[in-house]
């Protein structure tokens, strides 16, 4: 119940986030020029907040269950950001839409019920995390890399991924805090125990780094290409660091594990089919802003033509 709370939470979040990201500049901006002007707009600290009061109950959930049914239970974010983007926008949910969200909403039932994801370790030893930084590090520098010598959907889609597999060491660490937390002593003890932790640099890290490409991959191109790359990299990952590095299990077997392979695929393509339907939308709401003479935000480094009009004038 925590998670499906956190999501809900996330989901109105998300919206909240990702409007702020297509209208804080019509500027080419960097990375963290775009992150501090995000601090000046209140829709960010909106949805910051948002995802602050997402991650302390996913936190809790963490210390209850495992990363893997934590973050599976995370997708279901998208089945709340589409009602509360169709509310905002006054725009409402087409058949389509509908099917993927009760295909998404099945698919997520079958892994919980037949996978039965069991929890590991609370933590992993710094030897496994060494390892871990050197495959995700590298990996994570070409995308970074990659989106300044690309542009356009494949910059989007590189930083997504840096975004999104950040945010899933972000859960793996917060579980190694929370189990710190649980067993540390109280007061100034406590505290310097939590100091020792090496996770809670990573975690402090990885919150930074998730935070600032998660906006620039916004700004990168069309949502449709980061938010549905997002939606389906974060709890992947995040899975496969829960049973790689905490050894989390799934009880499935036998005839059980076709049955969990299938809910696997439904959620990506599911997950994949409705983000793209949300973006599609959001996209949609800015043209239609542009024919009521109300300034949107088009790609990054195109002006849009309201705002070429009104520069000329």
């Amino acid at each position: 119940m925590l998670a499906v709370v956190a999501a809900l939470i996330s989901g109105v979040g998300d919206v909240v986030r990702q409007r702020s990201a297509q209208e804080i500049t019509d500027e080419r901006v960097g990375h963290v020029e775009l992150l501090r002007m995000s601090l000046g707009d209140m829709k960010w600290w909106l949805g910051g907040g948002a995802a602050v009061v997402s991650a302390s109950l996913q936190a809790v959930a963490l210390g209850l269950g495992s990363v893997v049914l934590v973050q599976a239970l995370q997708v279901t974010a998208l089945l709340f950001a589409l009602p509360v983007y169709a509310w905002l926008t006054k725009q409402g949910l087409t058949r389509r839409q509908w099917v993927w969200a009760v295909l998404l909403a099945g698919a997520v039932a079958v892994f919980v019920t037949v996978g039965d994801p069991a929890a590991g370790y609370q933590r992993a030893s710094i030897r496994t995390w060494a390892v871990v930084a050197l495959v995700i590090g590298p990996a994570m520098v070409f995308c970074v890399l990659g989106a300044r010598i690309w542009s356009g959907s494949v910059a989007a889609v590189l930083l997504a991924m840096v975004s999104a597999s950040s945010w899933a060491l972000f859960a793996v660490f917060t579980k190694a805090i929370v189990d710190v937390v649980g067993h540390g002593v109280q007061g100034p003890q406590g505290l310097g125990a939590l100091l020792r932790t090496p996770e809670l640099y990573g975690w402090l890290l990885v919150a930074v780094l998730g935070t600032v490409f998660q906006q620039s991959s916004f700004r990168a191109s069309s949502l449709t290409a980061s938010l549905p790359t997002m939606t389906v990299t974060e709890p992947v990952v995040a899975s496969l660091l829960g049973v790689t590095v905490l050894g989390e299990t799934l009880g499935a077997d036998g005839p059980q594990l076709i049955a969990l392979a299938a809910a696997v695929v439904v959620v990506i393509v599911a997950t994949t089919a409705l983000a793209r339907g949300e973006a599609a939308c959001m996209a949609a709401g800015d043209e239609r802003r542009v024919t009521t003479g109300r300034i949107p935000v088009t790609a990054p480094g195109v002006r849009s033509p309201v705002v070429a009009l009104a520069g000329q004038a």
